[in-house]
């Protein structure tokens, strides 16, 4: 084997660990795109039946409302991944124009930018977002507005420090002595080069903003009442544990999973990533 080819095949090179993550991953993005068209009557209530335990009918059971746990669940992965994704996304959005503006330009700019951040991740994000979805009568979009405020410092600081390494290397210098304007070496040159750093931090911001609106949707600050959710079929729910503990326990499995997976996923392309960068 040449060494070419070993250097390929070490590149292309996957654990069972992060092909499972990954699998994982895709069929929750699955779920959250077919779930609601796979199981329509995720909503159908029988009150005869009220809450059950698994059978071959319901297999993870019933809840209070004789509504399928599983169809539930699987019904309320669009309303988990869809806000928190938006909540990464956004986050990644401000992240990357607030820090390429201050890692490249530095000045004034730089200082306001690294002001402006510093003072947001001085704030408890969640407590803030609880007090500010309270007084504003709680809802789904003002909690994610909110978190996508709060989530930016990060992305902030990170695109700044990853700029900051980019800006002195000999591609810009040459780009800038051939009198490139500025927004052209920025968007042109050195962002697609920090992006892979900017795709790895977004999936671990995916995770955590997936058990945050868990959290404020457990409290009822999240979305509504009988919307499919896990947080709040967690809260509907925990009172079930002695009459069909899967109520409960499946909204929360999910959770833990989701967040799991994007975490570990979102570690593996950063590594992946740096030992790129590396060699």
């Amino acid at each position: 084997m040449t060494a070419t080819a070993a250097v390929v095949r070490r590149r292309v090179r996957v654990s069972p660990f992060t092909a499972l993550c990954t699998a994982l991953a895709v069929l929750l993005l699955f779920a959250a795109a077919f779930g609601q068209i796979l199981f329509p009557n995720w909503d159908a209530q029988d009150i005869a039946l009220g809450v059950s335990m698994p059978s071959a009918g319901h297999p993870l059971g019933t809840d209070g409302l004789g509504r399928d746990v599983l169809q539930l669940a699987v019904a309320g992965t669009r309303s988990a991944l869809t806000g928190a994704g938006l909540v990464a996304l956004g986050s990644m959005l401000i992240g990357n124009v607030l820090g390429l503006l201050a890692g490249y330009h530095g000045g004034w700019a730089d200082v306001l930018v690294r002001r402006w951040a510093d003072f947001l991740l001085a704030l408890p994000a969640l407590l803030v977002t609880l007090v500010v979805a309270g007084i504003g009568g709680g809802g789904y979009a003002l909690a994610v507005l909110v978190l996508v405020v709060l989530t930016s410092p990060g992305d902030i600081r990170l695109v700044r420090a990853a700029v900051l390494e980019q800006r002195h290397l000999p591609y810009v210098e040459a780009a800038q002595t051939l009198g490139l304007p500025r927004r052209t070496v920025m968007l042109r040159h050195i962002w697609p080069n920090i992006l892979p750093v900017v795709v790895a931090n977004t999936l671990l911001n995916f995770a955590g903003a997936i058990v945050a609106l868990s959290s404020l949707s457990f409290l009822g600050l999240g979305v509504p009442p009988g919307a499919p959710d896990w947080g709040r079929m967690l809260a509907d729910n925990r009172t079930l544990m002695y009459d069909n503990p899967s109520a409960a326990l499946a909204p929360a499995v999910l959770v833990v999973v989701a967040a799991v997976v994007l975490n570990l996923l979102g570690d593996r392309l950063l590594e992946a990533f740096t030992d790129r960068g590396r060699s």
